[in-house]
């Protein structure tokens, strides 16, 4: 059976979906996109304030869920420009320990909900 996750601590979903879903000990976090829970508003101009917004919001989530980054086994990254992969990679790294940080791809797309610069999305087991 699935658990619906959700908290008021991340944005709430802009679609037919949920924050995340736990199946058994498998948390799956829906992209999360620089919203800032508290305002509603986009974090925007400087890409690592918006990455940064976006870990917070997994993490809120992820605490939601009773983990936390330790529990990371894969995410997935979305960006409009891949120039900015370094500055995203810096503010990313700062959320786990390198020898234990989980699998993961970047991604180039056209766009992004709501036209942002990036999106990430993860997958985490207890």
């Amino acid at each position: 059976m699935k658990k619906i996750i959700n908290t008021s601590k991340a944005p709430a979903p802009i679609g037919p979906y949920n924050q995340a879903v736990l199946v058994k000990d498998t948390l799956y976090i829906s992209g999360q996109i620089p919203i800032d829970p508290a305002t509603g508003k986009l974090v925007e101009g400087d890409i690592k304030k918006e990455t940064k917004q976006s870990m917070e919001n997994l993490k809120a989530i992820l605490e939601e869920a009773g983990m936390t980054f330790e529990h990371a086994i894969k995410s997935s990254i979305f960006i409009k420009d891949m120039n900015q992969f370094a500055q995203i990679n810096e503010v990313y790294g700062t959320y786990f320990d390198a020898d234990t940080a989980p699998a993961r791809e970047t991604v180039e797309v056209a766009n992004l909900p709501k036209f942002v610069n990036v999106e990430i999305s993860m997958i985490a087991v207890k």
